[in-house]
């Protein structure tokens, strides 16, 4: 508290530093005005001494300074002793032209300055709602993949409860598989929430391949369901990857829905999948290829863009989060064409190699 009071008392005693010196300058200019001839035009400097002193008075001080300014303008033209009376007719006048002018200028700019500082302030709030929206649709659409993986084991495991005699070994991993994915939604909550906050993720050393196999575990029934032939190519000798195990899991499931998603227009004669994994230098690159029609040209550029589809029913923030996840965990993501038909989708990760390295 004494603190602010001494700091207080110190900008006072400047701001009234600031004026007196505001007041001896006009002073000295009036002066110089009144004892120079008509021809020079002492008054215009009026307009430095406003101008300087748009940092200290407010609109309505600003306003009585001109007015002050003009008036001592006129003044010195009335006690002046010499020199050409129109000349100095014409230097009075634009000098308070000058001063208007000036003086309507700055204050021209201080409103322009308030009108941004709110234009700003109603942006951040704006912000802030559209932080909350998309922190919603990023949440619903990320957790979709366990519930749906959930509604899926709960009917496998009504089946099974449902046969004479029940099969309750099947039914009980069916419940584990339902609690796996019940914690995994809730673990992808957080890491999102997380993710729109800017924390960091939560990096470790995990086995690469095994973290894939659960995804495709998961996603097995949806394309048993739509008829979809999967290719498995993981590469048996990766090192640990070193990023956010949750966080990349929900990448590759994503990416994956997308090759199920995409394969719906074509013949279910070849609908397929093919994923691999290989190490590149110091990282690990999962790849998805889907056999569909793949992406017509020019719009691999805006594949990433928040909110941008080319689905119908698409939300466009499936690949935007992937993008962020994986370059928040040191990797990069990208698409190209398929080497036939259909697209390739692929992403790095780090591996405790270049962690060791870094």
């Amino acid at each position: 508290m004494h603190v602010d009071h001494t700091r207080s008392s110190s900008l006072r005693a400047h701001r009234i530093l600031r004026l007196a010196l505001i007041g001896v300058v006009m002073a000295a200019i009036f002066v110089a005005d009144t004892t120079t001839r008509y021809e020079v035009a002492v008054a215009v400097f009026y307009t430095v001494v406003i101008f300087t002193s748009a940092r200290v008075l407010r609109r309505r001080g600003l306003i009585s300074l001109a007015a002050v300014c003009i008036v001592m303008t006129v003044i010195s033209f009335v006690f002046t002793p010499h020199g050409d009376l129109e000349a100095g007719l014409i230097n009075m006048g634009i000098s308070i032209a000058a001063i208007v002018m000036i003086a309507f200028l700055i204050l021209k700019a201080e409103a322009a300055r308030t009108a941004a500082h709110d234009a700003q302030a109603q942006l951040m709030r704006i912000a802030r709602v559209k932080s909350l929206e998309g922190l919603t649709t990023s949440i619903a659409h990320e957790v979709n993949q366990p519930l749906a993986a959930i509604v899926t084991s709960g009917n496998a495991c009504q089946r099974w409860l449902a046969q004479d005699p029940p099969n309750l070994h099947k039914a009980n991993q069916a419940l584990d598989r339902i609690l796996s994915d019940a914690g995994r939604a809730s673990t992808i909550i957080a890491r999102v929430r997380s993710l729109t906050k800017g924390a960091p993720p939560h990096k470790g050393e995990f086995d690469f391949n095994k973290a894939v196999l659960e995804i495709v575990a998961v996603s097995q029934t949806e394309m048993e369901r739509n008829g979809t032939r999967l290719a498995t190519e993981l590469s048996p000798d990766l090192p640990p990857a070193f990023a956010d195990r949750v966080q990349i899991q929900q990448v590759v499931g994503n990416l994956v829905l997308n090759a199920i998603e995409a394969l719906a227009s074509v013949p279910v004669s070849t609908r397929s999948i093919r994923i691999t994994s290989d190490i590149k230098g110091d990282a690990i690159v999962f790849a998805v290829f889907d056999s569909g029609v793949g992406i017509p040209a020019g719009v691999y550029e805006h594949l990433f863009e928040a909110f941008w589809t080319s689905k119908q029913e698409g939300i466009g923030v499936g690949l935007s989060i992937s993008r962020t996840i994986i370059e928040a965990n040191g990797g990069q993501i990208w698409a190209e064409p398929g080497e036939g038909a259909g697209a390739v989708f692929r992403f790095s990760v780090p591996t405790t190699l270049q962690e060791k390295r870094e």
